[in-house]
């Protein structure tokens, strides 16, 4: 059965003026978003994940621009949005966002009741008793135990686990069909982390979500991504479902984060680190963005722009490597153990 597409990236370009420089931060990118799934986007700081999925909320910050390309949501076309009256059809009620530090999303002079309480009052339109019963229920919904007395309270007298869930209570309550989650985790500790997911994973059924993650945690996707895309230098490199991009990855790129992973890491021995660092996005890029860093880069790598070759009807790789003209590499020999485990991650 095909899947019903709920957002299509076409052929992106987002654009930032810098002290007089541009700066191409996203280049190029195709994406459709699945309804129901949930999609991770992983890659180093700096590839570009939040300002990719801030344009489908209009957030750019002012000295940034979309250059070109289409964002089709509902059959509209984002990308030409351009005031806050147009936003406001999609920001909270189709599509919210979750940030990864809950002190900046959250007033500290509210208490967070009241804050529930206006994105609710906003987006359905109950007021009085019937609004502070929805305010509890959603209180409950993101197990906040006690919320007749957690609901007086205010932001600094909530945990940073507490605090992450109110910012998740106060997204829900806007009743979106799309939650957009950008680093949820990265402020909280592993146990509080591991809850926060499973929260996370518990809403999207209850309210039918569709979800996007944003983080640069392979770890953190394995247990609540059904699509993983890998983005380097203001592209996805990578992108397939959960199974294949940990266990039949194709990237060089993808394999370098694999292998960053801490679990795959040997007692005695250094962590893995991927050498060199990405490209300045000032300067225009020639070829494979990731060839200076890959081994295994190919002469066509730092002259032409790789296409997508496809792995599966799923799984889709930019590399030369995929070429079969290309020769043959295999993945580092940690990798190879890890697509042995082929189970669970």
């Amino acid at each position: 059965m095909e899947k019903e597409i709920a957002l299509s990236v076409k052929n992106l370009n987002i654009k930032f003026n810098l002290r007089g420089r541009v700066l191409h931060a996203i280049r190029d990118i195709s994406l459709d978003v699945y309804k129901g799934e949930s999609l991770a986007i992983v890659g180093e700081s700096g590839s570009g994940k939040s300002v990719f999925t801030k344009t489908f909320m209009g957030l750019l910050d002012n000295n940034g621009w979309i250059d070109s390309g289409e964002i089709i949501y509902n059959g509209e076309n984002l990308a030409e949005y351009k005031t806050e009256k147009d936003w406001s059809k999609i920001r909270g009620r189709e599509i919210a966002m979750v940030l990864q530090d809950p002190m900046t999303s959250l007033n500290p002079l509210k208490t967070i009741g009241s804050q529930i309480a206006e994105a609710i009052e906003m987006h359905q339109g109950l007021k009085g008793a019937e609004l502070k019963t929805a305010v509890l229920e959603i209180l409950k919904d993101v197990g906040i135990t006690d919320p007749e007395r957690r609901y007086k309270q205010y932001p600094h007298e909530f945990s940073g686990g507490m605090r992450q869930r109110v910012v998740i209570a106060i997204a829900i309550a806007c009743r979106p069909k799309t939650l957009i989650c950008d680093e949820p985790t990265t402020a909280l500790d592993v146990t509080i982390q591991a809850q926060i997911l499973e929260l996370l994973k518990s809403l999207k059924e209850k309210y039918n979500l569709t979800t996007i993650y944003i983080t640069h945690d392979l770890g953190v996707v394995a247990n609540v991504a059904d699509r993983i895309a890998v983005m380097y230098a203001g592209d996805i490199v990578e992108i397939g479902n959960c199974e294949e991009v940990f266990y039949n990855a194709k990237h060089p790129y993808t394999w370098a984060l694999l292998s960053s992973l801490p679990q795959l890491g040997k007692k005695g021995e250094d962590l893995y680190s991927i050498k060199g660092t990405p490209p300045n996005l000032f300067n225009e890029i020639v070829g494979d963005a990731y060839a200076p860093r890959n081994p295994n880069a190919l002469k066509i790598d730092f002259i032409e722009r790789p296409p997508y070759f496809n792995v599966s009807p799923t799984h889709k790789v930019k590399s030369w490597l995929m070429d079969p003209r290309a020769p043959k590499v295999d993945p580092p020999a940690h990798i190879k153990q890890l697509y042995s485990k082929g189970g669970k991650y």
